[in-house]
């Protein structure tokens, strides 16, 4: 009689003991979910058009000659050219791709879009000077834009717009970062684990 009172009790116990595991384990795959789904949905925050914009200004003198009979005569046309210049640095990160490891607790960014350069220039023309034998045409006014365009970019190049950009760029891809921190995951990036902002600024390539 006792004996089959402790195998009943034995029985019973192990019945709970089935339920219990059944039931941390439904827990543990709940909780992957919801970590998982909280993750994701951050990075749909992050993932936005990410703007810097500047203003440059520059004065260009613009001088062409014609020369006729071998050189003896020649017609000039020149003008002083100002522009202004809105310049904007924009990172699409819905373009940004990344992997989602739910076993290994792990998020990698697989490509972060490059830099995206709009120059929208306000060319004005003052001093005109020219002759009927040297007008100005659109070619004239097709250099003069790209000539424009070419002298930004090397401006832009050597300013602070693009470091700027890249700083709020890393400001956003960080809160992706403080997360995964937070809920115990890895940030990797081009096969190194990211655990810093400055981690970011010496990893990413841009």
């Amino acid at each position: 009689m006792l004996r089959r009172i402790l195998i009943g009790i034995g029985v019973i116990v192990g019945i709970f003991l089935l339920f219990k595991f059944c039931d941390f384990k439904k827990n543990d795959d709940e909780d992957i979910s919801y970590n998982t789904n909280l993750i994701q949905q951050q990075i749909v925050n992050v993932g936005k058009l990410v703007v810097t914009e500047g203003h440059f200004s520059e004065v260009i003198t613009y001088k062409n000659q014609q020369k006729y009979l071998l050189d003896m005569l020649s017609f000039e046309k020149k003008a002083l050219v100002i522009v202004n210049a809105d310049v904007t640095v924009a990172y699409d990160l819905h373009k940004m791709k990344y992997d989602i490891d739910e076993k290994n607790k792990t998020i990698t960014i697989i490509s972060i879009p490059k830099e995206e350069i709009k120059i929208s220039p306000d060319i004005q023309f003052y001093n005109v000077e020219q002759s009927k034998l040297n007008p100005f045409t659109g070619d004239d006014y097709n250099k003069i834009n790209k000539s424009v365009k070419a002298n930004l970019a090397k401006k832009i190049a050597k300013s602070s717009l693009k470091t700027n950009a890249q700083n709020r760029l890393i400001s956003e891809l960080s809160k992706i970062l403080i997360l995964t921190n937070t809920m115990g995951w890895k940030l990797q990036y081009e096969g190194k684990v990211i655990e810093s902002e400055k981690d970011f600024g010496q990893q990413i390539k841009l």
